[in-house]
This record gives C-alpha cells, sequence and structure tokens, in this order.
C-alpha cells in the first residue's frame, strides 16, 4: 500500500421529492436511454455489460463485460471518444495487469483519474470472498496504463462479499471516505458499508451507513462529488431498482430513501447505478429487453435556472 498512502491524501478528496432535499439544483431525469447500439464491436453486446463509471473528461466510459476474448470469466472493458458528442469507440480489455482469470467488475475513480476502484473474486493476495482492490496510473489520459492492483486491506475487505465502491474525497476537510457494500454474514443481503482514509494511507475499519440500508439487499453506492447525494440499487420492494439518498450537508445524516421512478426503473432488473463527476448524468444497468444480459443505459439532467453550477 506503499503508492496508495503516499497518494492518499491528495487524491480527489433524481426523480427526487422536496421533502428529501431541501434546495433542488437539478431537474427531474430525463428518459434512459442505452449508451450504444447492439453489437460485438459497441458497449452493448450478447453478452453482459454491468458497472459503468465515466472519466472527469466523458471521454471514457469504463465498465464489466462477459463478452468473449476476455481475461477471465467478467473482465473490465474501457471504449473512449473524441468528444462527448461523438458515439462510443469499440471497447478494449484493460489487459492482464488489471484483469485476472476471476471476476473483475463495477469499477470506479478518484476524482483526480489517478486511481481505479473495483471488486475482483481473484484469490490470491484477497481477504477472502470478493475484494475491492485498487490500481494507480500516473497518466490520467492512458487507459491502459494502470499498474498491478492493491488489495484495499482488511478495513475494507472481510471474508464476505465487498464490492461497489464509491471514493468520497470529503472536501469539507475530514478524512475522505470509501463507500461500498458488504454481504451479510446470514446471506440474506448486502448492506451499504463506509470506511475512512487513515493517514497512513490505508483504510480504516468499515462501518453501516445510519439510516439507509434495509433487511432486503442495498448495493452498488455511487456518491455525488459533494458527498449531498447518494445512489444504490436494492431489492428491498422486490425487485431490483435504483434508488437515492440526499442530505444538505456533509455532516447531516442521510435522509429516508427513495426509489426513482418510471424514467429509470422498470419491471426488469435496474442495478449498479455511477452518478457522473459533474452530477448530470446517471448511468445504470439493467435487464430490460436489449442487447442480450445486462445493458449499459444512460439517463441525464440539467443544473436548475439560477443555481450555481459545481
Amino acid at each position: 500500500m506503499n503508492a496508495y498512502a503516499a497518494a492518499g491524501a491528495s487524491l480527489l478528496m433524481g426523480v427526487l421529492s422536496n421533502e428529501v432535499m431541501a434546495e433542488r439544483k437539478y431537474s427531474d431525469w430525463g428518459p434512459a436511454v442505452s449508451v450504444s447500439a447492439c453489437g460485438a464491436e459497441a458497449v452493448n453486446s450478447a453478452a453482459s455489460e454491468t458497472g459503468a463509471a465515466i472519466s472527469k473528461d466523458g471521454l471514457s466510459l469504463y465498465f464489466g463485460s462477459t463478452r468473449p476474448g476476455g481475461v477471465g470469466n467478467t473482465d473490465l472493458y474501457v471504449a473512449r471518444r473524441t468528444s462527448q458528442e461523438e458515439p462510443w469507440g469499440a471497447p478494449v480489455n484493460l489487459g492482464p495487469v488489471v484483469n485476472s482469470s476471476a471476476i473483475d467488475n463495477i469499477p470506479s475513480f478518484s476524482r483526480d483519474g489517478h486511481w481505479l476502484f473495483f471488486n475482483s473474486s481473484r484469490t490470491e493476495g484477497s481477504q477472502g470472498g470478493v475484494d475491492i482492490w485498487v490500481s494507480y496510473r500516473a497518466h490520467v489520459h492512458d487507459d491502459l496504463a494502470w499498474e498491478e492492483p492493491q488489495n484495499l486491506g482488511p478495513g475494507v475487505n472481510s471474508a464476505l462479499f465487498d464490492a461497489g465502491s464509491s471514493y468520497f474525497e470529503n472536501e469539507d476537510g475530514a478524512a475522505p471516505q470509501l463507500y461500498f457494500n458488504r454481504g451479510q454474514a446470514n446471506g440474506s443481503g448486502n448492506d451499504i458499508m463506509m470506511s475512512e482514509l487513515q493517514p497512513d494511507g490505508t483504510f480504516g475499519p468499515a462501518t453501516l451507513v445510519d439510516g439507509i440500508n434495509s433487511p432486503q439487499s442495498d448495493q452498488r453506492p455511487s456518491i455525488r462529488f459533494d458527498g449531498l447525494e447518494l445512489f444504490f440499487f436494492s431489492n428491498r420492494d422486490g425487485n431490483n431498482d435504483i434508488w437515492v439518498t440526499t442530505r444538505n450537508s456533509v455532516a447531516d445524516p442521510w435522509s429516508p430513501p427513495v426509489k426513482l421512478g418510471p424514467q429509470i426503473n422498470t419491471a426488469a432488473d435496474e442495478a449498479h447505478p455511477h452518478i457522473s463527476p459533474d452530477g448530470l448524468s446517471l448511468f445504470f444497468s439493467s435487464t430490460r429487453p436489449g442487447c442480450g444480459g445486462f445493458d449499459l443505459y444512460m439517463s441525464t439532467r440539467a443544473h436548475l435556472k439560477g443555481k450555481d453550477k459545481e
């Protein structure tokens, strides 16, 4: 963890109701659209594509896919484009430095783009079960320059299922935080957890996030850059849907979660939400009729007139 410790301090620190958001900064979410056409050389294929994460400049889209030709069962891929108005190019496998013969999935970034978090079922160096790993790159615009991943250690990882990470820099001066989900010991589902980055660059013991977990399964939290909005998916109402919780400041408790509306959720499974670095795009996976298995979708919203843009 030496490289992570050295750089740790410099890491980049809806359909919503008025009852859960004191001051709306954004419009409602628009209709969800597929991020690509179907095809072997497209983002969405006949295989399953899950866990999208987009770079801060909006030009690189990372995701997991079970498409043939990879290193393992599920691999991490990146698709690129030259501008935000262009379609995504053919996905490229991140290769054997990052991917393993096991399942590698659900990527997310530090806000500065130097660190890539993801979960993996690889066994060598793990704490058991599925763990969260991190990889570093010196050049933030080189999508194939990731270094050998490191296990985040026992503060985050356990012998259970630890996955779906989202790194929050916490610019109010408090310690940066990693949000993620952990399988319950009785096997009944997942809970959303949080671990704080310590001064030595390791993550401290994870604790439950108060007020948002249910007796069912709550997974893949994705926190907005300012820490005031948290998306996740849950089967608490009998179907996998995407939910959101908000707070007025990072010192306040989270509001009771609200399920996003029909622009996002359907009778199919919606999962693995990811809020873009600018807070204006929501990526997620869905089994609604499409290319096959899970496909990647995106919905957008706008800043409300008169509200400051972040």
